[in-house]
């Protein structure tokens, strides 16, 4: 099975389902136009690769991707000109980058996207990841949110070979 997202009804279809999401402040752009720190979610196809969750506060999710609990020296660098950008860092890291642990729930269950990771081009996007809505789904820096029990309902069918397919329309 295969999510695929709606931008422009703000949906995450999930075969017969339908799930409200939040992405870009800016919308959805194409992935040739996507760049660092735009605001959009990238248009395409993307495998799922990973989920990250945070132990202390949730049950892991039910699924076949790989897995892997959150510490709090978990981040992803976000600095084009970096060796490691749009991958996986421990913190503390020399370049720019973004915490994974964060005090706020939105990164309490993260989906590590494969966008722009084979190969990855500098600035052309880092850390999209599907992740929790805010409870009045405001719009993300260009990652797809969904609420706490859609993002588990949609993992429990997701396995590795899995992506998701984001639309205009």
């Amino acid at each position: 099975m295969h999510p695929m997202v709606n931008c422009a009804e703000k949906r995450l279809f999930l075969e017969k389902a339908a799930f409200q999401c939040a992405i870009g402040r800016n919308g959805c752009l194409p992935a040739t136009e996507k760049t660092e720190g735009d605001g959009a979610t990238p248009l395409g196809r993307w495998p799922l690769r990973r989920v990250y969750y945070r132990a202390d506060r949730i049950d892991p999710p039910q699924t076949a991707l790989p897995i892997c609990a959150l510490s709090r020296n978990d981040g992803w660098c976000d600095a084009p000109e970096d060796p490691r950008y749009n991958q996986h860092v421990r913190l503390p890291y020399p370049a720019s980058h973004e915490r994974l642990w964060r005090d706020e729930h939105v990164y309490d269950i993260i989906v590590e996207l494969g966008h722009n990771d084979d190969p990855v081009v500098p600035a052309r996007g880092s850390a999209v990841f599907i992740h929790i809505a805010k409870p009045d789904f405001s719009p993300t820096a260009g990652c797809i949110a969904l609420r706490l029990d859609d993002l588990r309902a949609i993992l429990v069918d997701m396995t590795p070979g899995s992506h998701i397919d984001i639309r205009a329309s």
